[in-house]
């Protein structure tokens, strides 16, 4: 049963919110996650471990939930990982990292690094193109900031002399399914055409703007479309780029509203964050708590160091 309501156990008692993610993580009973044996776990008991302790007969390794997930090695409680990941899940442009600070009574940068292991949590590790027969996947690009501009609270964008804030994303969203993000450093063909050759299947047909970086790579599947921004049309027949329009809509408000700032070396993460709400959103008959263990679930195998997350961008 998914979690709805913000008054569940699970998220203010640690025992239940344990439980609940041993039972997410292990549905047909605790596998080991260093050897991956079934069925040669048991549990340890004794109060010098605390709760929630199995021991491998197989590795002879000792383990808990946390093992091996984003949240391992974390001293904040179980109950308080489960209200981020709900939190982060269900705000549909996002939650600052001082709201979490506020609302887990965490510190702010407990907070902000909890909030970047979310989202790593969120990535999509599928390999799988988009698109298929009969299946349509819009292609378009969008900035965030202004060259020349910074972002000021309370003020807005501001100049600022020999600044260049202005990034770039390409986004791939297929109609009723998915959205695939990718931080790129150059608006061209050499760039966008292998990202887009190989995140599209070729049965696709393809929909873009009249942007000249996809007329060769177009070329290459089943269909290519497109619609003249420039000359003021946006829709022929189903012809359009309406879809990924909305998605950047969200995107920035988000980005802008919420999160106000971001560095450039942490772009990608926050596109992991809102490709995994849209491609699990409520259109798709997902709500807020099959969103959030759909998260928790896919938190497994992925780490995420504090070191890791404030180097800088090469």
């Amino acid at each position: 049963m998914t979690p709805t309501a913000l008054t569940n156990p699970i998220y203010n008692d640690e025992k239940a919110a344990r439980e609940h993610l041993e039972n997410i993580r292990w549905p047909n009973g605790v596998t080991c996650p260093h050897c991956g044996s079934v069925d040669a776990a048991q549990p340890l008991g004794g109060k010098s471990m605390g709760d929630g302790w199995f021991y491998c007969k197989a590795c002879q390794d000792k383990f808990t939930v946390r093992t091996g997930t984003v949240y391992e090695r974390s001293h904040i409680p179980l109950h308080k990982w489960l209200l981020g990941f709900r939190l982060m899940a269900s705000s549909k442009k996002g939650i600052s990292a001082h709201q979490l600070h506020r609302t887990l009574g965490i510190t702010y940068k407990s907070a902000w690094f909890m909030a970047h292991r979310i989202r790593e949590a969120m990535r999509d590790t599928d390999p799988s193109p988009l698109g298929g027969k009969d299946k349509v996947v819009e292609a378009d690009e969008t900035f965030l900031g202004q060259p020349g501009y910074v972002f000021v609270s309370g003020k807005g964008w501001q100049k600022k002399r020999g600044l260049k804030t202005k990034t770039k994303v390409l986004t791939l969203v297929e109609r009723d399914g998915k959205a695939k993000s990718i931080k790129i450093e150059e608006l061209n063909a050499a760039t966008i055409a292998p990202l887009v050759k190989k995140n599209v299947r070729k049965s696709t047909r393809l929909m873009t703007d009249e942007g000249r970086w996809y007329k060769q790579v177009g070329k290459q599947f089943k269909k290519h479309e497109t619609v003249t921004h420039q000359n003021g049309e946006y829709a022929r027949g189903d012809v359009t780029t309406n879809t990924v329009e909305g998605y950047f809509s969200i995107f920035k408000r988000g980005m802008i509203g919420v999160y106000q700032h971001c560095n450039e070396a942490h772009l990608q993460r926050y596109l992991h964050e809102f490709d995994f709400r849209y491609s699990n959103r409520a259109a798709l008959g997902v709500d807020d708590g099959e969103r959030t263990t759909r998260a928790i679930k896919s938190a497994e195998g992925k780490r995420l160091t504090y070191r890791r997350t404030t180097k800088r961008a090469a």
